[in-house]
């Protein structure tokens, strides 16, 4: 995003627990539209919940890497089917930044927003 453009956010929290988050996350409309809610092409091999829980797991693999290292940011990828049942590793990224009331939230977005 260009010129500090905000990022149109979706909380993620709930199901983030579930995956051992104890602070919010949330994911930018551009990972939700893209990569959670699935092709139609793909349908039958993928679901929300399913895509979801693959990002958040793979990210608190990678979260936990990184906390040794002290990293605020996260870079890790997840192998999804996309259109066409085509398997395709897709690289996101993680920031920890302060919310709307200055607490940390996670947020997971594309290599190409910020």
């Amino acid at each position: 995003m260009e010129n500090g453009a905000r990022l149109n956010l979706l909380d993620v929290s709930s199901i983030a627990k579930e995956a051992g988050f104890r602070i919010p996350v949330a994911v930018t409309s551009s990972v939700w539209h893209d990569y959670i809610t699935p092709d139609p092409r793909a349908a039958g091999y993928q679901d929300i919940d399913g895509r979801l829980w693959d990002i958040l797991w793979m990210l608190s693999i990678k979260a936990r890497q990184a906390r040794q290292a002290r990293g605020a940011r996260v870079m890790f990828s997840v192998l999804m089917i996309m259109k066409a049942r085509q398997r395709r590793y897709i690289t996101f990224r993680s920031v920890i930044g302060a919310g709307d009331d200055g607490e940390p939230v996670i947020t997971i977005m594309t290599l190409y927003e910020d």
